[in-house]
């Protein structure tokens, strides 16, 4: 039997990148996934609208008649020329908006459907390194930080009915909404960049965030 077999599990940001490794992990464990993106997936929604968030929380649920697992990957593309001088209002806006907003809708729903289900789900929302190191990217870093208090407080308050809540913070890993600047990967230890390929290949040695919990703390 698969680590998630019999479990079912809405990702967003699916069409591309770190989203798309997730969502290729996820099924090959033995979960029925659902790929939302704002393009070129099963699920397009725009997820810059709050409506949008709701309707894709609301259509993954009717599709899967429940849902176990969900991962937030979706974000807008970064430009390097978007620094704290040059990002315009709607770039932030939209940023924050794909990142923070969208998670909080769509945790809100799916958080209340496990509670009623009484389904011990997992949510994973994919946040930064950047959420706590700065780089010239204000909209991005900014929506990253407070992601990851997002995170908490929904850990907090979901834990105690057998949900848990975790952020993944990966590296450099050039795609999707990620285009490395030229000598980027000189600064790296490894002297490379990761890939989401190695993502799905390395997950057997990183902490199970996907397993079905026994037992969960809030502390």
């Amino acid at each position: 039997m698969k680590l998630l077999e019999g479990d079912t599990a809405l990702v967003t940001g699916a069409a591309r990148g770190i989203g798309r490794g997730i969502a290729a992990a996820l099924e090959e464990e033995g979960a029925r996934v659902l790929r939302a993106d704002v393009e070129e997936a099963e699920l397009r929604f725009d997820l810059s609208k709050a409506e949008d968030a709701r309707r894709l929380a609301e259509e993954a649920i009717r599709r899967l008649g429940k849902v176990s697992i969900f991962v937030h990957c979706a974000s807008p593309r970064r430009q390097e020329a978007q620094t704290v001088l040059q990002v315009s209002e709607a770039q932030w806006r939209e940023m924050l908006a794909v990142n923070l907003d969208a998670a909080f809708i769509i945790t809100q729903i799916l958080g209340r459907h496990m509670v009623e289900k009484k389904i011990k789900g997992r949510m994973i929302l994919v946040t930064s390194l950047h959420a706590e190191s700065p780089r010239n990217l204000p909209h991005y870093s900014a929506a990253k930080a407070a992601e990851t208090m997002l995170v908490k407080e929904l850990a907090r308050g979901l834990g105690p009915h057998g949900i848990r809540v975790n952020a993944i913070a990966p590296g450099a890993i050039p795609g999707g909404g990620f285009q490395a600047p030229a000598g980027m990967v000189e600064k790296i230890p490894l002297a490379r960049f990761g890939t989401p390929a190695g993502w799905r290949k390395t997950r057997r040695r990183r902490p199970n965030y996907f397993r079905a919990p026994t037992h969960c703390s809030t502390r």
